[in-house]
């Protein structure tokens, strides 16, 4: 019998989907509160995930929900980041 790979499953903080990590854009807040992109899936910090559908990515800038999920102020330019597929800049 074959192995099959476990894929890691993550939940999108705007529809609440569990979706394949790898389709999905990270943010995260490191140690010293600092919440940028993370390219990378594996910055160390608390990470939230979003997938790329549009009804998402309207919800997560419309209703700022990367700011509740890290109960902090996120600077618009990571929501734009975001929102434009850009990774890595803060």
């Amino acid at each position: 019998m074959a192995k099959t790979k476990n894929i890691p499953m993550r939940m999108c903080i705007a529809c609440r989907e569990m979706k394949p990590k790898q389709e999905m854009t990270r943010v995260v807040r490191n140690a010293e509160g600092e919440i940028s992109l993370d390219p990378t899936g594996k910055a160390p910090g608390r990470g939230a995930y979003i997938c790329g559908s549009q009804d998402c990515l309207k919800k997560l800038g419309g209703k700022k929900l990367l700011n509740k999920t890290f109960s902090a102020n996120v600077p618009d330019a990571v929501y734009q980041g975001v929102e434009e597929g850009r990774v890595g800049e803060k």
